[in-house]
């Protein structure tokens, strides 16, 4: 009787219990894989993703505190062989090509059913990119040098760290808050936010925080 065929191993980082719950029961269902820890934060991620060696790390890019493309890019600098699916919340549009470029081999909007997370994986470990045919189009556009009429939305000239700073005044954050949850200055944060109303073309820190929060509001409730 031949051994049987070891599981693939996968890791969860989200800020949600529940979401951790369920991906760990849909995960356990399957034949050929299964959760080998989990993580609701990037510093105890990080840990757990060293010690447990995963096959693959599914994780959100909004994270208590942190940040999830921070965590992308550590994880794959330190850790290359293991894959990185997102599996977020918000718009890949705006999202899924600075996770690509972070790192990440996959991914998938948590508005998907459950069986796309499951393909996801094994496309993935199969060494293949896991991302929607609308994704996978623009990214062919621009790789060939045809996406020549710029950006679609002015957030999409943000960088990846003025898109956290954003994404985090949005939450609620005051600038003392973003600069310790990014663990930079005071003076580093309002020099983002600078460059942030700048390309937004917004006047005031206020008409940014209104900004922010309104465009927050908009992906929790996409």
């Amino acid at each position: 009787m031949s051994d049987p065929v070891p599981k693939a191993r996968i890791y969860l980082v989200d800020d949600h219990p529940l979401v951790r719950e369920s991906l760990t029961n849909l995960i356990d269902q399957q034949p050929d894989m299964a959760v080998c820890g989990e993580a609701d934060e990037a510093g105890r991620a990080m840990l757990g993703i060293a010690a447990r060696q995963p096959d693959i790390a599914i994780m959100d890019i909004s994270l208590k505190g942190s940040s999830g493309l921070e965590l992308i890019k550590q994880v794959k600098a330190r850790l290359p062989r293991v894959g990185i699916i997102v599996l977020s919340m918000h718009d890949e549009k705006l999202y899924a090509e600075r996770c690509i470029r972070a790192g990440a081999r996959g991914y998938v909007m948590k508005g998907e059913s459950t069986k796309r997370i499951i393909v996801a994986i094994r496309q993935v470990l199969d060494g293949k990119l896991c991302l929607s045919e609308s994704i996978s189009a623009v990214l062919a556009e621009k790789f060939i040098g045809k996406n020549s009429l710029g950006s679609e939305t002015p957030l999409e000239d943000l960088s990846d760290r003025e898109l956290e700073v954003f994404n985090l005044l949005g939450r609620g954050l005051e600038t003392r808050q973003v600069a310790d949850s990014l663990n930079v200055s005071i003076k580093t944060v309002q020099a983002y936010c600078a460059r942030i109303k700048h390309k937004l073309r917004l006047s005031t820190a206020t008409e940014l925080m209104r900004e922010a929060i309104r465009w927050h509001e908009q992906q929790s409730a996409g």
